[in-house]
């Protein structure tokens, strides 16, 4: 009998090894960006923060420990991060729709973009900034419009060289509190655990973190002053001015020109930072990307570095930008269809007061990766 449980634990045991890790792996692969997916607009009812015996909070997939604790501690918030997170998504796939890797997410997977995030490539950069940048960029909203309980309209000191006539305080974007409470709910997934020097769950960290904090300052460093007339007759005889967030659009845009010149990193000497890892090129500031790993080419479809490939995806054969046919379909070259559009055409105004339009229809050639 004692021989046969030994000869059970020997086979069974490495088994039940290999399972655990995989599970381990699996869990690491969820995010907090999977709010992004799902609509959290019943959150802003208190008497639906208690399912049964347990808290909402727990059921939510990809948040961590500690994110759960803030979830528990600011229900009221997770709607504005769910938006944020979508915000995040929405803007990674319009700044990469003319790319090999567009961007795409995963249904039903919890990590929302796949294993390509497991490699600490230029396109993981960006997707941690963006999506730490939402955050900020709907808390402060969020705060604004009055929608949270613990933060209401900006308290930002007046600019100095603000106009002395006009008058400093509409109610702005609460961006400094958006920032503060970010930089706490998205990085303490980072800081819950502790690495070994020279690991490379450390470097990914330490990765993660810095480009969380680019993707914050991205929005933070580049909050607007937005002014109102106020006077008889249309007159602009006094104005009121507060602080407003930038675009999201041109968030996007200028995290997307730190991924064209992300900077690569290593370990120092102690294996406790990350630097460049090439001197030749200046040192990354707080608003710069960096990376560890080199992309993949995302031309063929690969499970293991979550690339879904380029075959089928339209290309422009007269381009010879990252959307050419060239470019986007690998030298594989591509094939060419009709599509017929119908569209609205010679659209005349009626007073008053319509719009009444024809409908046409057109035929284009249509390209796609072999």
């Amino acid at each position: 009998m004692a021989r046969g449980m030994r000869r059970w634990r020997q086979l069974w045991c490495p088994l039940l090894l290999l399972l655990s890790l995989h599970l381990t792996y699996v869990t690491a692969l969820a995010t907090w960006w999977h709010l992004g997916l799902h609509r959290l607009e019943k959150w802003r009812n208190p008497d639906l923060y208690i399912l049964g015996a347990a808290p909402i909070c727990t059921q939510l997939k990809g948040l961590s420990g500690g994110q759960i604790k803030f979830c528990q501690l600011y229900h009221d918030h997770m709607p504005a991060i769910g938006r944020g997170a979508q915000m995040g998504i929405g803007e990674c796939q319009w700044q990469f729709r003319y790319r090999r890797w567009n961007c795409s997410t995963l249904e039903g997977d919890s990590s929302v973009f796949g294993p390509v995030l497991n490699i600490g490539s230029r396109e993981a950069a960006f997707t941690h900034a963006v999506s730490a940048a939402g955050v900020v960029y709907a808390i402060s909203a969020a705060c604004r419009d009055g929608e949270l309980a613990s933060c209401g309209c900006s308290r930002a000191r007046r600019p100095k060289d603000l106009h002395r006539d006009w008058i400093w305080g509409g109610c702005g974007d609460n961006i400094e509190y958006g920032y503060r409470f970010a930089k706490a709910f998205v990085d303490v997934r980072e800081r819950e655990k502790n690495h070994p020097r020279h690991s490379q769950l450390l470097a990914r960290m330490l990765m993660n973190l810095h480009n969380n904090e680019a993707g914050r300052k991205a929005v933070y460093n580049y909050a607007k002053v937005a002014c109102k007339c106020h006077g008889v007759s249309g007159s602009c005889s006094l104005k009121t001015c507060w602080q407003q967030l930038p675009t999201f659009r041109e968030v996007g845009d200028r995290l997307k020109e730190r991924y064209d010149g992300a900077t690569e990193a290593k370990f120092n000497k102690r294996g406790t930072q990350l630097k460049r890892k090439n001197r030749r090129y200046n040192k990354p500031t707080k608003e710069d990307l960096i990376y560890l790993d080199m992309s993949p080419d995302y031309c063929e479809a690969n499970p293991d570095t979550g690339s879904l490939g380029t075959v089928g995806r339209e290309c422009n054969r007269d381009s010879q930008g990252m959307d050419g046919c060239t470019l986007m379909c690998c030298g594989r070259g591509y094939n060419t269809f009709k599509r017929k559009l119908v569209e609205r055409c010679h659209c005349k105004f009626y007073w008053c007061c319509y719009v009444r339009c024809k409908t046409c229809e057109r035929v284009v050639d249509v390209q796609t990766c072999k």
